[in-house]
């Protein structure tokens, strides 16, 4: 098993960066900037993470060795992973991390800097990366993240080494639910169509059931609207599932990461942990809790994308289009909903999600947002 293993998909992706890792030995050998984008469930985030841990491996990336573990597990002194809660980095963000950059490693192979959400800098703290990657010290190796290249300063674009991941193909999908979950393939299958290729909720929908639940009561919630009220009605359930769903996976994701971290520092519990380490668990704990903060929002996200989907197989119903459908378990449920609709209602519905994915990015309030967008899934 080697840390690569779960980068989902990627094969192209993963073998550019494990020839990196394979010349950083070489003059000029590795690139001291890169830039990973891909859409939403690529696995943009795992990939940079798997590739700062093979840096530091002296095997390229077993994922066994002390280095492997503690960097995958957020540990690793000369590893710094970001991964904001806020809606922009601010500008004294970038200057904590261009500090982290400087230094020279003290038990592994290089200092790694990954930003998760680079497309998140504003300009201030944008310009001062650039610099920073312009002429980062010979050790120092950034590792930056984003939806698209157009989502960074040309300039930064320019200085890295770009690393593009698509999403993965159904197949490997369903390949690598069936060998990390054991579930049977033909649920793998089901979950790895309704997530449309996102390896987080793919997983999540193969092995939860409540997670599964939720899905099926956003997908149902089109069906209710006659009117404004239904509308106003539909927008505070759509919240409530949003956050019940985002308590869930933080909850379990932060457990998760909480036990990866004492065990690659060699202890069962926290109350095991040496002073010396005691101040490292409290900023993990206070970086969850931040992070908390933004699993709303992604949970909203992850709905919109939902409603997205059950929309397209409504066009494809009305069209006969022939095509399979992303929600074949709720066909009733698109079938009701495209004889109710003609496909003008629909793709306003659709323009709609779109816009207030925009929004929510935008950190606009949730309630005015929200019913805003049912209202105008109203079929006319």
């Amino acid at each position: 098993m080697s840390v690569w293993d779960a980068v989902v998909g990627q094969d192209r992706a993963v073998a550019v960066l494990r020839r990196a890792v394979a010349r950083q030995g070489e003059p000029a050998g590795l690139p001291h900037a890169w830039l990973v984008t891909g859409p939403p469930g690529s696995g943009r985030s795992v990939a940079a993470r798997a590739f700062a841990a093979a840096l530091q491996c002296p095997d390229g990336g077993c994922g066994r060795c002390p280095q492997c573990r503690e960097t995958l597990a957020g540990a690793h002194p000369d590893v710094t992973l970001l991964a904001t809660d806020e809606m922009q980095l601010r500008k004294d963000t970038v200057v904590g991390l261009i500090r982290r950059a400087s230094a020279a490693p003290t038990r592994g192979r290089r200092t790694v800097v990954v930003v998760e959400d680079a497309d998140r800098l504003q300009d201030v703290g944008a310009t001062m990366l650039l610099k920073e990657i312009e002429e980062p010290p010979a050790h120092t190796v950034w590792v930056l993240c984003a939806p698209s290249p157009e989502d960074l300063l040309p300039t930064i674009r320019s200085r890295c080494r770009l690393v593009t991941l698509g999403i993965p193909a159904p197949e490997a999908v369903v390949a690598f639910l069936v060998g990390r979950t054991g579930v049977a393939p033909a649920e793998a299958a089901w979950a790895a169509a309704a997530s449309q290729g996102h390896i987080g909720v793919a997983r999540r929908l193969a092995v939860d059931h409540d997670a599964r639940r939720r899905r099926r009561e956003v997908l149902r919630l089109p069906s209710s609207l006659t009117g404004v009220p239904d509308a106003v009605q539909a927008a505070s359930d759509l919240r409530d599932i949003a956050t019940e769903d985002a308590a869930a996976e933080t909850e379990r994701a932060h457990e998760a990461e909480q036990a990866d971290w004492l065990h690659a520092m060699g202890v069962v519990s926290a109350d095991q942990l040496p002073r010396q380490l005691r101040t490292q668990w409290k900023d993990l704990l206070a970086s969850q809790k931040r992070r908390a903060r933004r699993s709303v929002t992604d949970g909203l996200d992850r709905a919109l994308l939902d409603l997205t989907g059950l929309y397209r197989d409504v066009l494809a119903v009305q069209f006969g289009a022939g095509v399979p459908l992303v929600n074949a378990d709720q066909r009733s449920e698109v079938e009701a909903l495209a004889t109710r609709s003609d496909p003008t209602a629909v793709l306003r519905a659709v323009d709609a999600i779109a816009r207030t994915r925009a929004r929510l990015v935008q950190n606009a309030a949730l309630p005015l947002t929200l019913e805003a967008l049912t209202i105008r899934m109203i079929p006319a």
